[in-house]
């Protein structure tokens, strides 16, 4: 006679029960929300046309402070054009022999009068208003009061029209309002943040809130919170991934659209605020800080939920 098969003991048992780790998996493997990865794509290149432009600004804030550190400027106001060709001649001749002087250039009259066009018009702007001799100077300690004041006292006997100026005095309120503009940056990089933040926040609610049943037979069955959290934490990291490398591509073309249109003016100033090499590479690092902060704010608002679910 035949004999029946023999079970082995985990057959006879029936299949095992779902117990911790694998009840978690009962959970729902969809994505927090369809318009997730967009929101964090737009977050993403907003802050990275953000902080593109806060680093050029600061760029440019840096270079004009350092070219303007050790310059001066010698206006000749003589109305009488001789007088005033004499005077710079007698400025010239004094300041190059002083030794806080490092170097000077007399700008060409026609240079200032070009320079001057756009206020005055075309045409002989000495019919309208006397145009003084500019001297621009390199120093070598700094353009400093104690230095402007000892070079004015030199002058005033063979040079009693002229005036001695820092540039940096005269860009002040423009490396202010740059400063300014850059802080602005920063606090709009904030303000994105918590934005972004909050709109995982909002999605992880939500995916709670539509998943409450089956967490609590997750519970029943052994799954633990952070069990639970694993699982939203891993469908908040593919929204992220997916949202910051769309925004970090959108928001590069942004910055360098904005950096070539800049360039165009072909202006010195505007120049100064070009990006660096470490400058993109902060930029690039921007999704990274994207992924990180959704993460983290997923696991919070999951775990802090599921503590008063109980």
């Amino acid at each position: 006679m035949k004999k029946p098969p023999v079970l082995s003991r985990r057959a006879a048992r029936g299949p095992a029960p779902l117990r911790g780790k694998r009840a978690a998996h009962l959970l729902p493997q969809t994505r927090l929300g369809g318009p997730m990865p967009w929101v964090i794509a737009i977050m993403v290149a907003l802050t990275v046309l953000a902080a593109g432009g806060g680093l050029a600004l600061d760029n440019l804030a840096d270079r004009a402070r350092g070219e303007l550190a050790g310059s001066a400027t010698v206006q000749i106001l003589a109305v009488d054009p001789e007088n005033r060709a004499r005077q710079a001649e007698a400025v010239a001749e004094i300041l190059v022999q002083d030794p806080d002087v490092a170097g000077l250039a007399l700008v060409p009259q026609d240079t200032v009068e070009r320079l001057l066009e756009p206020w005055l018009g075309s045409g002989n702007p000495e019919d309208a208003v006397p145009i003084p001799a500019l001297i621009d100077l390199r120093l070598r300690g700094g353009a400093d009061q104690a230095t402007l004041d000892r070079l004015r006292g030199l002058l005033a006997e063979r040079a009693p029209d002229a005036r001695i100026d820092a540039q940096g005095k005269w860009l002040a309120p423009v490396l202010a309002a740059l400063s300014a503009l850059g802080w602005m940056a920063l606090g709009l990089i904030a303000l994105l943040a918590f934005t972004g933040a909050a709109a995982v926040w909002l999605a992880a609610r939500n995916a709670l809130g539509s998943n409450r049943d089956t967490i609590e037979i997750v519970h029943l069955l052994g799954g633990s919170d952070h069990q639970i959290a694993r699982i939203f934490q891993r469908s908040i990291l593919f929204d992220a991934l997916l949202g910051g490398v769309l925004g970090l591509v959108l928001g590069m073309a942004a910055v360098w659209l904005m950096g070539a249109q800049f360039s165009a003016l072909d202006s010195g100033l505007v120049s100064g605020g070009g990006l660096e090499s470490s400058d993109w590479l902060v930029l690039a690092l921007v999704p990274a800080g994207a992924v990180v902060l959704a993460v983290f704010t997923a696991r919070f608002t999951v775990l802090a939920s599921l503590r008063k679910m109980l």
